[in-house]
Order: C-alpha cells, then structure tokens, then sequence
C-alpha cells in the first residue's frame, strides 16, 4: 500500500488531480489490520499511528493511537532532514511547501512523512548519504545555534522497511 506511486502522488499533489485521486482513494484503502476496538484500519489510520509512534510522545494525543491535527501541527517543526545541527534548507515541513499545517492537510503530511521514510528521498538519503530525518527540539527555529548543536538523536528503524 506504501509506495513509490504514493510518494509520487503525495509529492505532485498540488499540481495534478490524478496525483489527488490517487492520494484519496489509496488512503481511504483498508490494510487488512485491526484496530484495539475491532475496526478495520484505513491506510490513512494506520499512518496517523505511525506516525503518533514515532513523532509525537510528548503531544496531548487526544485521538490516540492517531496522531490528530494538533499532534502534527505540534511535531511538524521539528522535522529536518540532515545530521545534529540546524539548516533552515533542510526543514522538512517547509521543504515541501506546508507553510501551514491545519485539518485540511495534516494527515497529507503525516502520510507524506511515513511514506518518505519507506520510499522516497528519505529512505533513499539514508540508504546512499547517510543522512536521516533528525527530530529536533519543539520549536528549532527558536534554538540558539548551540542548542542545536548539543541536540540528543536516536534511530528508529522500521521493520523490513514497512509500517
């Protein structure tokens, strides 16, 4: 259900209406697991625990197991693509043009964030450069330049590359 298709659609999403239709209908797809209360897990679900998982432990997570718009909306300046440090050109919310994060398209980033992680130029920047998505601080735009520095990083590996 992740795959290159979906990385290309959610990247083309603002320029292509097939790349839209594509995106909505593969995120309403049911994967086949179940949620704690008995319900089949949607493709959109599933990325929002995900990505709930790995992004937001310290978020009010009022929707849990699912990341809502304020979890996103709260993690989304945290992400940068890189090593220890800060570069505004690798901010990966404004990267890829989400100058807002709101109800309209918080579960398009979360998605475009897992599925990067899986098969787009994330995954590939780790396999071939050795760079990853660095989770930073609330708010790295506010750090000094040591704080920055001195952050503390941890991998996460995702299983046989799937979610």
């Amino acid at each position: 259900m992740i795959d290159v298709k979906l990385y290309e659609a959610l990247i083309n999403f603002e320029d292509s209406e097939e790349a839209q239709d594509y995106y909505y209908q593969s995120m309403d797809k049911l994967t086949g697991k179940y949620a704690k209360d008995g319900h089949e897990e949607t493709l959109r679900e599933k990325i929002l625990r995900v990505y709930a998982t790995l992004f937001c432990e310290d978020t009010a997570m009022e929707n849990a197991p699912y990341a809502s718009v304020d979890d996103v909306a709260d993690t989304a300046d945290r992400l940068y693509i890189g090593s220890v440090g800060y570069d505004s050109e690798h901010w990966y919310r404004m990267k890829h043009h989400f100058p807002v994060i709101d109800e309209d398209n918080y579960d398009r980033f979360a998605a475009l964030v897992i599925v990067d992680l899986n098969c787009g130029m994330l995954h590939d920047m780790a396999v071939n450069e050795s760079k990853t998505l660095v989770v930073g601080e609330a708010s790295p735009l506010n750090m000094t330049s040591e704080q920055r520095k001195n952050q503390k990083t941890s991998s996460i590996s995702l299983a046989g590359g799937d979610i």
